[in-house]
């Protein structure tokens, strides 16, 4: 039998002005959910792979509206658990050209934040699943949410499923009173995986990639040995370490590739051209459910984080928070057809 992928974190109800309309202009905004692991249990269910999204809503109909989001995906919500008085909003503007892309955040007092350990148990949670990946995001929301996140990693580990993060570091959520530097290192500890970006390994562990500057789009790949190297020094748990490389040449023209690093050896992916983005949110969590799903279908690694690669090139193309890509599409990227015609 083929186990579940479990993931756990906060969705969000999330709200953008149509087109790329400022704020300030929004007379109306368009509606959907979405949130890092949410966005990886979209992919991974779109692929295929049985997944069972893990979070907590509130009781009303806001709450219900999201499971059915949920559910016409393909997501399984059976350890959903329901309390709290609110679920958690996003703003997002979207950025065009030299003008970037604005969040705002509105989830104080969410019925994820108010989480507190015992609520969910995760031996059963686990009982049917092989896999449990969290971000750093859900640390961030609370302290509730940081104890029970480290509940979770720690019971995965001693049920002996892998366990992968996206460090997935947002300065604007550690409010609560610990830092992402003094939280993240005893969560990191129960890992197998880690992915990334240069971002997330400078802010979180002061880890430095010597020469890259996303903004110039000088982001060559041998330059991340250096942090993988470092972060499997500070967690010698960690099998494979995965960063994207993201060069930002304005907000509609972005490259994307990703290195993997498995004990000490390195590959490197194709570097994608992306012109003109759609929506770059989730492009991070659609690489997260590639490699996932690289990792427990192919053998050869290179293959994998191709894979990985492909599949969060294609996100960029789409429309909200969840990756919405097959299988076979990833796969034709993969081959090297990237001419878009219409397939007929």
């Amino acid at each position: 039998m083929v186990k579940n992928v479990v993931t756990f974190g906060e969705i969000m109800l999330r709200l953008s002005p149509p087109g790329f309309q400022r704020f300030i202009q929004a007379r109306g905004f368009d509606v959907v959910f979405g949130g890092s692991e949410a966005n990886v249990a979209a992919a991974l269910a779109t692929f295929g792979v049985p997944v069972e999204y893990v979070t907590r809503l509130p009781a009303n109909d806001i709450g219900d509206a999201c499971l059915s989001y949920l559910w016409q995906y393909g997501i399984g919500t059976r350890h959903a658990v329901r309390g709290g008085e609110r679920l958690g909003i996003y703003f997002l503007e979207m950025g065009s050209a030299q003008r970037g892309s604005k969040v705002i955040y509105d989830r104080a007092g969410s019925a994820l934040a108010t989480i507190e350990p015992g609520m969910i148990d995760w031996h059963l949670v686990f009982s049917d699943a092989d896999w449990f990946h969290w971000t750093g995001i859900t640390p961030a929301v609370s302290e509730g949410a940081a104890l029970v996140c480290l509940e979770a990693a720690q019971t995965a580990r001693e049920m002996g499923l892998t366990v992968s993060c996206d460090l997935n570091y947002r300065k604007n959520l550690w409010k609560w009173g610990r830092k992402a530097d003094e939280a993240m290192p005893e969560l990191l500890r129960c890992c197998d995986i880690a992915i990334g970006n240069e971002e997330d390994a400078d802010k979180v562990f002061g880890i430095k990639t010597p020469g890259a500057d996303v903004t110039s789009g000088k982001v060559e790949a041998d330059a991340y040995v250096y942090v993988c190297n470092e972060l499997a020094k500070f967690f010698p748990t960690l099998k494979t370490i995965a960063l994207t490389l993201r060069g930002s040449l304005s907000a509609s023209h972005n490259t994307w590739s990703a290195l993997i690093w498995q004990q000490g050896q390195i590959c490197t992916a194709p570097r994608y051209d992306i012109t003109p983005i759609v929506d770059r949110v989730g492009g991070g969590d659609s690489f997260c459910a590639g490699l996932i799903y690289g990792l427990r279908i192919y053998d050869d690694v290179q293959q994998v984080l191709n894979f990985a690669v492909a599949a969060s090139c294609l996100k960029h193309t789409i429309p909200g928070d969840f990756n919405l890509v097959s299988v076979a599409e990833v796969e034709k990227l993969m081959g090297g057809d990237a001419s878009g015609r219409v397939s007929r």
